[in-house]
């Protein structure tokens, strides 16, 4: 555990030393969000309709944005190939930059939607469920990114080959994101879709770390 905290911490220094990084994903996440209303037009029942997919969909971007750099840095200077041989299990270090990434994106994308949602005049009715079901979702988004990012880890245009590998995986947590959110805003129980965001959760932290160290040794094998 002392290893899994020292990388975890050492990342989340290294991304509070970069501010700017961090501050790109919200920046995006909010701009393209406030893009929608322009071209569908402000009619507000529209966009309390639209407003769940909207989010989700611009939160799911946003944390891909920042996926090419979770290993890359690390593989540039030579870190990563010691954690690789170093007697520390590396599921648990990929386990660990991980957690890391979702605290620098994820968190803060699920701190700026209350103020998107205000934008698209949801019902604050939907908001509470809208936040548990991105905080349930999110990890999933990074922990599936970080197979990707593995994947893509040396590749020329690695940062284009990572979307196209990651995005057909977020769709589940995409649809019963929105689901929630929408059984909640119609007075229906969230509660079967928030239970499958968990779930899946639960499975992608099995399966993301082993699949990602896979592919890290590979890449340096």
């Amino acid at each position: 555990m002392k290893s899994f905290a020292s990388i975890a911490g050492r990342d989340l220094r290294l991304a509070l030393r970069q501010r700017s990084e961090a501050g790109m994903v919200v920046l995006f996440f909010a701009l393209t969000a406030a893009l929608f209303p322009f071209g569908i037009g402000p009619e507000p029942n529209v966009l309390a309709r639209i407003g769940p997919g909207v989010i989700w969909v611009t939160a799911l971007l946003s944390v891909l944005l920042s996926l090419e750099r979770l290993f890359l840095a690390d593989y540039e200077d030579g870190s990563l190939e010691l954690l690789v041989l170093s007697p520390m299990p590396l599921e648990l270090a990929v386990l660990a930059k991980t957690l890391a990434h979702w605290l620098t994106t994820g968190l803060p994308v699920i701190a700026a939607t209350p103020l998107i949602a205000l934008l698209y005049n949801m019902d604050s009715t939907g908001l509470p469920v809208m936040l548990l079901a991105m905080a349930l979702g999110t990890p999933s988004l990074s922990l599936v990114g970080a197979v990707g990012a593995a994947l893509a880890l040396g590749a020329r245009r690695g940062g284009v080959l990572i979307p196209l590998l990651v995005l057909p995986l977020y769709v589940p947590a995409l649809i019963f994101g929105v689901g929630a959110t929408d059984a909640a805003l119609v007075d229906l129980s969230a509660k079967p879709h928030l239970l499958l965001l968990a779930a899946l959760l639960l499975v992608m932290l099995l399966v993301s770390p082993l699949a990602a160290a896979a592919a890290l040794r590979r890449a340096f094998g």
